[in-house]
């Protein structure tokens, strides 16, 4: 029971004088003590009843509000008959400790609120055995073959009031109450729960977002080490804090982990196929079988990956690769699992929404074939997947999820409408990889697009080369600017930027062009170089990139 139906129960006489803030404690027991040091007694959540006998002077208020807070009490009720009224030093200490406090009226006995407190708590603790029994029947009877983890979130909402989600490794929503979380709140709730979990805290994590608080519950597999599954396991994520759940509620919630845990083991027996037909193509496409080969296995697991699509579909391969520092845990079936979850498209929700992606891998990668509708007669080529698109809501948690000692990164191919071209889409995407592996971050991407520019170059280019570039043509200016506030690097990228021209420039900096021409000619000065000249504009656009 709460201390709040406590006070509301006027037969009681209970007069609330602080902690008003923690009214929803829960209380389990009643203990009427006059000790100077009752604390050897307490277990945790009792409505402690006290005359003050114990009080011979206001020092002595501290130290008894102190270790009644330390063993968890839920509250102190201070009898008035004795005193004729509980002293300000009481109150203040309990503020202090944040204890609820209340005042008895001197017409109550203590053996009234002591009978009351421990008829409710006992019919309390009856009542949710009963139904602790009848809702796991229930739950078993609703579980996959009875409408999947929607029909068991709708047991937790009608039968113990608590909304619940289960979301993906990236705070995708798979099923759960209304209305919906906002996409934020989802990512930062699976953000933090990985975070916990690579830590080793204990589950239940409580996540605190928006002012919104929820205890998460991995979803989780057989496998033994955490770094295999944290980073694809669902979470059941449930509105409430679970820190002061009996042990009977906290069983129950960890029952519907494992009903849910079964709708996964579904959900990836179901994926066998896609699997097997996106491996069996793509080691034809890597052993360099002839292309007839590979378009007659195309042909086989286009109605599977594209059902319903008349014409032959557009292909494109998208290739993830997850490092480990130490390298002992492969990181291709981990790369497997992060590409289901990352490919699905991100306004889709329920467990299947990866019916038409096929992921396929090896120890150290793995290797998407991603189907793309064919356009028809009159319609451009399919648009396809964008790499600058693919992380905008999912890096974060799993960022999260990595940290400490894991990186992934991906790279994207363009889209060929035949088997003639998917070797090349393949080498495309690794390469496109590789170009992602080169930069700063937990998880990065790069696409085909970025593979016929300078960006292609400059992540190659030893560290130590770049270090000297950069300096021999920035630091004279960087000096400059340090001692003169000139801001001569800020003019120099927006009057690359603006393609050389004078007039631009300046409107831009809103600086007269005399003034521009005057810091122009400075840096020409300090670097002997000329910007009117294309080799020296090109050698301070890719020194300012790689800066």
């Amino acid at each position: 029971m709460r201390l709040r139906t406590l006070l509301d129960t006027e037969a009681l006489g209970l007069r609330l004088l602080g902690g008003e803030d923690e009214l929803d404690r829960t209380v389990r027991g009643v203990m009427t003590t006059d000790l100077r040091d009752p604390s050897r007694y307490l277990s945790g959540g009792e409505l402690v009843l006290t005359g003050l006998a114990w009080l011979r002077g206001s020092e002595d208020c501290e130290p008894f509000v102190r270790r009644l807070a330390a063993a968890g009490v839920a509250a102190l009720a201070a009898g008035e008959a004795e005193v004729g009224g509980v002293p300000q030093e009481l109150v203040a200490a309990c503020a202090r400790h944040r204890l609820p406090l209340f005042a008895v009226h001197e017409r109550v006995a203590f053996a009234t609120i002591t009978e009351h407190v421990v008829r409710q708590v006992s019919t309390e603790r009856a009542g949710d055995l009963a139904a602790v029994v009848d809702r796991h029947r229930r739950l078993m009877s609703a579980g996959p073959a009875g409408g999947g983890p929607d029909a068991v979130l709708d047991l937790l909402v009608t039968d113990l009031d608590l909304r619940a989600w289960v979301l993906s490794s990236t705070g995708r929503r798979i099923a759960g109450s209304a209305p919906q979380l906002p996409d934020q709140i989802r990512a930062e709730v699976a953000g933090e729960h990985l975070a916990a979990s690579r830590t080793g805290r204990p589950a239940p994590h409580r996540v605190q977002v928006a002012g919104r608080v929820f205890s998460v519950f991995p979803i989780r597999g057989a496998e033994t080490d955490p770094r295999a599954t944290v980073l694809s396991d669902w979470m059941l994520a449930v509105e409430a804090d679970a820190g002061d759940w009996p042990g009977e509620r906290l069983d129950l919630l960890h029952g519907v982990t494992q009903l849910i845990a079964v709708e996964r083991d579904r959900q990836d027996a179901a994926g066998a196929v896609r699997r097997r037909l996106a491996h069996e193509v793509l080691e034809l496409v890597q052993t360099g079988a002839p292309p007839a080969e590979v378009a007659a296995r195309l042909r086989v697991a286009a109605p599977v990956l594209l059902p319903g699509a008349g014409a032959a579909p557009h292909w494109q391969v998208v290739v993830a690769r997850v490092d480990w520092e130490g390298g002992e845990l492969p990181g291709g079936p981990v790369a497997q699992a992060l590409l289901e979850e990352i490919l699905v498209d991100p306004a889709s929700s329920g467990t299947d929404p990866a019916d038409r992606i096929a992921v396929a891998h090896s120890d150290e990668e793995a290797m998407a074939l991603l189907p793309l509708p064919a356009a028809g007669p009159e319609e451009p080529e399919p648009v396809g997947l964008r790499a600058d698109g693919l992380l905008r809501t999912v890096a974060a948690p799993l960022a999260r999820g990595l940290d400490g000692d894991g990186r992934l990164t991906i790279g994207v191919s363009a889209s060929v409408h035949s088997a003639e071209g998917l070797r090349g889409a393949l080498e495309e995407a690794r390469h496109a990889r590789r170009v992602a592996a080169a930069r700063p971050g937990r998880v990065c991407v790069a696409g085909h697009e970025e593979l016929a520019s300078h960006v292609l170059l400059l992540p190659f280019v030893p560290d130590d080369v770049r270090r000297a570039f950069t300096a021999r043509l920035l630091d004279p200016l960087r000096a400059y600017d340090r001692r003169h506030r000139a801001e001569l690097i800020p003019t120099l990228e927006a009057f690359l930027e603006c393609d050389g021209s004078w007039t631009r420039c300046a409107a831009r900096l809103h600086l007269h062009v005399n003034t521009l021409r005057y810091r122009i000619g400075r840096i020409e000065q300090l670097t002997s170089r000329d910007l009117s000249r294309l080799e020296d504009k090109v050698d301070f656009f890719l020194a300012l990139r790689m800066s």
